[in-house]
């Protein structure tokens, strides 16, 4: 088996994913544009693995994960609304 670049690209992308998550579940971090933000991370970062060994069920997921990202993203940045 080789070990490529994209491989452990891919690898820091599922690491970048759990330590978000365990952080989420551990209460250091909240579901605010930080967690969304290393969500989209780690999951562009597997869509980037995939091109070395495509998966489909695989890239779909990883680009779901990334659009869904990236709409906490955008619902953290932008302005809220005053309040009276």
């Amino acid at each position: 088996m080789n070990y490529s670049l994209l491989d452990f690209v891919g690898n820091v992308g599922v690491l970048v994913l759990m330590v978000a998550y365990l952080l989420l579940q551990l209460n250091k971090l909240t579901s605010g544009l930080v967690y969304s933000a290393l969500n989209a991370f780690g999951a562009a970062l597997i869509v980037i693995s995939l091109l070395a060994n495509f998966n489909l069920s695989a890239f779909l997921m990883e680009v779901f994960w990334v659009l869904i990202s990236f709409v906490g993203i955008f619902r953290n940045l932008r302005p809220k609304p005053a309040q009276t």
